[in-house]
């Protein structure tokens, strides 16, 4: 079985059932906690790539900080929000796992599902 990695923020209540859901479907995944090693440019742009998505897909709205960057604002454009990501990790929606079926975002928590 290909390797299981799970981009993991433990303070996260849906970061952790997905993490429970994965062990209990016999998954050991690797468990990357980004808030302390942070993203590259390449590795999110994978990412998105394998999900079919847009930097602002994933971006998390929830808190104050992407509002105040500006993030929000329709007119800022996918680069600019890359950028904001790489700078503050807490900016990407949780959890992303990736397994030898494909990369999905684990929200709702049953999308994770189609990838096991």
């Amino acid at each position: 079985m290909s390797q299981t990695i799970i981009y993991h923020n433990p303070g996260c209540s849906t970061s952790r059932k997905v993490l429970d859901m994965l062990t209990a479907a016999g998954r050991a995944p690797q468990v990357v906690e980004y808030l302390k090693v942070g993203w590259t440019k390449p590795q999110l742009q994978g990412l998105l790539k394998a999900m079919g998505l847009k930097p602002r897909d994933i971006l998390r709205t929830r808190g104050d900080l992407a509002a105040s960057l500006g993030l929000t604002d329709p007119a800022v454009g996918g680069d600019a929000i890359l950028a904001a990501m790489i700078e503050h990790p807490v900016l990407v929606e949780r959890p992303i796992v990736q397994t030898e079926k494909g990369v999905r975002l684990g929200r709702p928590v049953e999308r994770v599902v189609e990838i096991l």
